[in-house]
């Protein structure tokens, strides 16, 4: 009951500083209208991962700038963190690995056959997990969710081995989950209370979830636990979600149409692989390596901070007079290339240099602003590096000689821009004020010494009038 719309754009899409890949052009949906749990959930976005040729793999993929794998980890109750890597990865050598057919659905499945909790198989028949979908593994997806018969058989099995703890109703009161107090505040020790529960593959391969791979923290009591495995309706799919992985390493081998898990702290993922940083997202030379090839590198000297310009030293095959009447339209010709307004390009500097032309072009942020993002300069100059940009023939060619950057400078306000002649201002009226005040001091005591100040009543000398 929840809804999304919105429009398909197309932008230069950049993955990060821990990430080896260089910034790729990527078709992406924008919202403008979401309803229902989509609106209201805290999240603000969805990535898709999935198979299709919108998805952000398949279209990485097809540019052949990543080989067709993806791995994702998610951290655990307590300890957060995680880790995604784009292409393909060293495998660990103890990865269990369950096939995953893209015929049967769209969906990652994997071919689920039993599920043991303590150590005790639930008295199933194999079919119940391949039914519609089959068993469908959803990163998307919170919890866990299981046909009627399994999740009762699941229920039970794990219910009957916390005789100990005492059943709480759950956190949220439209919801009857199935929550159970006493069992501390440790994570590390909920093994102790609760069974450990085994996800067994049809190649005969298992996976060992830990209690926190079932159940999620009571939110209103503490100690207090509930079932994170839930009836998925009457939908015979058997679904799960990110949940069931917690603090595992899981390889989504399109390739090789198979996914692989690996128990792990995901918070420390790189120590526990042994690699010195990003797994390198090149294509594989072999389909069956696990060796990748390092791919081409970006930009270097990228900076750090947002961009206010950006210099470009390049030269162009057409001497400099065969090229002059057509600096507007390769400036506009340049802005059309690197998808950015034309006013944004400006030619600053033209000088022939033999057989060839040297242009100085800086190219500004669009508008009124007076910066350019990071990413946003970096698409720039991985289109000019990389030769994104195609000239006409009667145009020739060109080769980028150097690029540069320069912070933004600040636009200042009217008061910052004459604060000093404010200041000056300020001081003279000052003085003017002291030596008005100085000057009318020293006047009034000069008036007073010549005539002194004497009372009505008081006795003076007689003096006679003098004549007209």
């Amino acid at each position: 009951m929840s809804s999304s719309s919105g429009v398909l754009g197309e932008d230069i899409v950049s993955f990060g500083t821990e990430s080896e890949l260089k910034p790729q052009r990527a078709v992406f949906g924008c919202e403008n209208s979401e309803t229902g749990d989509l609106f209201s959930q805290h999240a603000d976005g969805i990535m898709g991962l999935g198979r299709g040729h919108l998805s952000i793999m398949d279209q990485l993929v097809d540019k052949g700038v990543i080989g067709d794998s993806f791995s994702m980890c998610y951290g655990g109750m307590d300890i957060g963190g995680g880790a995604m890597v784009l292409g393909a990865m060293p495998t660990p050598p103890d990865m269990i690995f369950s096939q995953s057919d893209p015929v049967r659905s769209p969906y990652y499945n994997i071919e689920l056959k039993e599920i043991h909790v303590a150590g005790k198989s639930l008295r199933l028949d194999p079919r119940v997990f391949d039914s519609k979908h089959g068993t469908v593994l959803d990163s998307g997806t919170t919890y866990a969710y299981l046909p009627e018969q399994a999740f009762v058989a699941f229920k039970d099995a794990v219910t009957s081995k916390v005789n100990a703890l005492k059943k709480i109703r759950g956190p949220d009161p439209n919801y009857k989950d199935i929550c159970f107090a006493g069992a501390g505040r440790n994570v590390s020790k909920l093994s102790e209370v609760f069974p450990d529960v085994d996800m067994v593959f049809g190649n005969g391969q298992k996976l060992s979830l830990s209690p926190e791979n079932y159940l999620f923290r009571h939110s209103k009591v503490e100690g207090a636990y509930c079932l994170g495995v839930f009836q998925n309706g009457k939908d015979p799919t058997t679904l799960l979600g990110g949940i069931v992985v917690r603090n595992t390493l899981v390889t989504y081998d399109r390739h090789n149409d198979k996914i692989g898990f690996w128990k792990t702290n995901c918070s420390e993922l790189w120590e526990r692989l042994h690699v010195g940083g990003a797994p390198s997202p090149a294509l594989s030379s072999d389909p069956g390596s696990q060796a990748d090839f390092a791919p081409a590198p970006a930009p270097s000297g990228l900076p750090e901070f947002d961009v206010g310009l950006i210099t470009v030293y390049m030269s162009i095959n057409v001497t400099y007079p065969n090229l002059k009447p057509h600096l507007q339209e390769l400036a506009d010709l340049l802005a059309k290339e690197l998808e950015i307004d034309s006013r944004q390009v400006q030619v600053m500097n033209v000088t022939g240099q033999g057989n060839s032309t040297l242009i100085r072009w800086e190219i500004f942020p669009a508008g009124s602003s007076n910066a350019m993002s990071n990413a946003t300069a970096m698409g720039i100059i991985y289109r000019l590096t990389q030769h994104h940009v195609q000239l006409p023939e009667n145009l020739g060619s060109y080769k980028l000689l150097e690029w540069n950057v320069q912070q933004p400078v600040s636009r200042r306000s009217w008061l910052q821009e004459h604060v000093v002649s404010i200041l000056v201002g300020i001081l003279l009226v000052i003085l003017v004020s002291l030596s008005a005040f100085l000057g009318l001091y020293l006047w009034t005591k000069k008036f007073r010494g010549q005539a002194a100040y004497r009372p009505v009543d008081s006795v003076g000398p007689e003096q006679e009038l003098q004549p007209l």
